[in-house]
């Protein structure tokens, strides 16, 4: 009884010694709560890299048909994005390197972008998402954010997790942020994969006219930046969801930035 009270009070971040308790810690609440939270960074990952990204979404489709394919996978998608926030909420925290309050300016410079980065990547038609394989197959020119980054919405996404990640310095963020840094990562390699299987000389023919890595393709003399096919509406939708995220962080998540 006495190891069990002890490991109940790990909520309490009151100190105890571990060693004298090993099979209450090994089921104690934070373990648990860390499983799951790494369970659901798992189960997130697996289908989006494993099966999304792979031939075995072929396979799938071809016994399911392309619309329940993608209706089971967008259930499954909410579903992991759901586990993930809950077993985050309930992870306890275990400090790594603590937070790191000397980079918050350079931190809201990087949201500031990934705002950017994210708006665009959803406000403009995207020939790398389901259903834009005709703007590649029919020639379509690249507008927009595409001529800085053919996954603007990913670019988005790296950003704004990578921040969080570096920013909080605990397990349970670096889990949680971590998962959605990965697949930034991985997702423009899962993604161009499938549509150079799916699409062939015309998707080799889009991705020497674009980058990954912003700007590279305008650097490198493959595309033009024009900054007028960005959109201004676009680019004010942006700063809005820099000014709301960062004025209602703390209503909205429970913590002020600082």
């Amino acid at each position: 009884m006495t190891c069990i009270a002890l490991e109940m009070n790990i909520w309490k971040n009151e100190e105890y010694d571990r060693g004298s308790c090993s099979f209450a810690h090994e089921w104690s609440p934070q373990g648990v709560s860390m499983g799951s939270l790494i369970g659901a960074a798992g189960f997130f990952l697996g289908i989006h890299l494993v099966i999304s990204g792979t031939r075995i979404r072929s396979v799938i489709v071809q016994r399911t048909g392309e619309s329940a394919y993608l209706g089971l996978f967008s259930v499954a998608s909410l579903a992991g994005i759901v586990w993930l926030i809950h077993a985050y909420g309930q992870a306890p925290m275990i400090e790594l390197w603590g937070q790191v309050t000397s980079m918050r300016w350079i931190a809201a410079v990087l949201m500031f972008f990934a705002c950017l980065f994210l708006v665009l990547g959803m406000a403009t038609p995207n020939p790398t998402a389901i259903g834009g394989e005709n703007m590649i197959t029919q020639g379509g020119s690249i507008r927009g954010i595409f001529r800085i980054t053919r996954h603007p919405f990913l670019v988005g996404t790296g950003l704004w997790s990578g921040v969080h990640l570096i920013y909080n310095g605990d397990a349970a963020a670096v889990t949680f942020f971590g998962t959605f840094f990965l697949l930034s990562l991985l997702g423009p390699m899962s993604i161009d994969a499938k549509q150079r299987r799916a699409l062939g000389d015309p998707w080799r023919q889009f991705a020497e006219r674009t980058s990954v890595i912003p700007m590279l393709a305008i650097v490198q003399g493959r595309n033009r930046f024009h900054f007028g096919e960005l959109g201004w509406w676009r680019l004010v939708l942006g700063f809005v969801l820099f000014a709301v995220l960062g004025y209602f962080h703390e209503t909205l998540f429970g913590v002020v930035p600082r």
